[in-house]
């Protein structure tokens, strides 16, 4: 009897079996939460993940129905033939998809460039009635008073600037000697450029700045630029670098001079200051000759704009944070200022030169001296809470630095 009990007791390896199954759901559900959890966690670090994919078939797809529109007259632009005819203008790859936004490198007559555009239908940008009143009326052309108020309202909508009263400004080029046989289909392609903030900022930079990538042409709602490799967290010096790591150095040097000529560029060499709000490797590029170029510009405001952007409702400081520009809030208003209290400067140290100082220097020729005021210079730059900060002092105090430690290398190599 006390055996037959003993057995009845026993509760075996998993115990009852309706309990064994109990644990089973348990454990499975655990390893199924904890794979939601860690999903989650990429997602907020990464939200390009679940985003659509940049494959060549769609890409080509989007091509091949531009070209189609184009020989059907619904658009057109100066790269159309060469993409479209004579197949000088070559689909290579993608390389950014995400939310329409679509971004393409093609070979252009043995050149490499960029194909963007914000859109990847040119259906997406509806053609207002006036536009279609002007591409019916062949007496009326590209200077026509209501079309130059239109193109006023569009380059004030993008970025907050004034074009002169009947004049065309910077987008002069795109509207002169252009209207042909295809009337409709260059007012709706003109009117899909000027509907892209990147595209307006940069051909109003045309030919004004080094630092800025030039507009090579366009078809239909896609722009061409210049391509260049754009920097990665992924290398050790934030930017592909030719020849022996120990050159690194004093090529890192002549970039981040170059880096200061653009902070100096932006902020005083144009009639509103240039506030770059999205400061990473991967928005800049540099040419073969160290110049640091701005290739991602969908982040950067003049001031005006910047000044609309900031004015927004507030309960705290952060609620004034806009990406890489920041503003204060008045608690007393609950409105964000519309002056913006970091800088540039600021953020490049933060996000580029902290990167790079000392790290690139240690085991160059720099003296352990020069590399700790470099250190030292850049930290105080960097430092949002720094009394000196943003001050111009901060800026001659870097280059000064820079300067003299590109000369410790040129020295050392004499």
């Amino acid at each position: 009897m006390v055996r037959a009990a003993g057995a009845r007791g026993r509760p075996g390896p998993c115990g009852r079996r309706r309990r064994c199954g109990r644990g089973a759901l348990l454990a499975c559900a655990a390893w199924a939460a904890g794979w939601v959890l860690a999903a989650a966690l990429l997602l907020r670090a990464h939200p390009d993940v679940l985003s659509e994919r940049c494959t060549d078939e769609k890409s080509r797809r989007i091509l091949a129905a531009l070209c189609q529109d184009y020989h059907g007259g619904v658009l057109a632009g100066d790269l159309c033939e060469d993409l479209c005819v004579a197949g000088t203008l070559r689909y290579r790859r993608c390389l950014y998809y995400e939310r329409g936004k679509k971004v393409l490198q093609a070979d252009w007559r043995g050149r490499p460039v960029i194909l963007k555009s914000k859109e990847e239908a040119f259906s997406s940008f509806q053609l207002p009635g006036l536009l279609d009143d002007l591409a019916e009326d062949a007496t009326r052309g590209f200077l026509d008073p209501e079309l130059l108020l239109l193109a006023a309202g569009e380059v004030r909508s993008a970025l907050g600037l004034e074009l002169p009263a009947g004049r065309l400004g910077p987008l002069g080029p795109l509207w002169l000697g252009r209207l042909g046989l295809r009337r409709r289909g260059q007012l709706a392609s003109l009117w899909a450029l000027l509907q892209q903030e990147e595209f307006v900022l940069l051909v109003t930079l045309q030919g004004l700045s080094p630092h800025a990538l030039p507009v090579l042409g366009s078809c239909g709602h896609f722009y061409a630029v210049e391509h260049l490799v754009a920097g990665s967290p992924r290398h050790n010096t934030l930017f592909p670098l030719d020849g022996p790591p120990r050159g690194h150095a004093q090529a890192v040097g002549d970039i981040a001079l170059s880096f200061l000529d653009l902070v100096r560029h932006f902020d005083h060499d144009f009639s509103h200051r240039l506030h770059l709000c999205d400061v990473k490797p991967e928005n800049f590029a540099i040419r073969r000759d160290f110049t640091v170029v701005a290739i991602d510009v969908d982040m950067a405001f003049f001031e005006p704009k910047m000044k609309e952007i900031l004015k927004q409702n507030c309960t705290g400081d952060k609620d004034c944070n806009f990406f890489d520009c920041f503003s204060k809030c008045d608690l007393r208003v609950n409105k964000c200022g519309a002056q913006r209290v970091n800088s540039n400067l600021q953020v490049i140290c933060d996000k580029i030169f902290r990167h790079w100082f000392p790290s690139t220097l240690r085991g160059s020729t720099v003296s352990i001296p020069l590399q700790r005021q470099l250190r030292e210079a850049v930290r105080e730059c960097a430092d949002l809470g720094s009394p000196h900060g943003t001050a111009p002092t901060v800026f001659w105090k870097l280059r000064q630095l820079l300067q003299a430690a590109l000369r410790e290398l040129q020295e050392a190599e004499e």
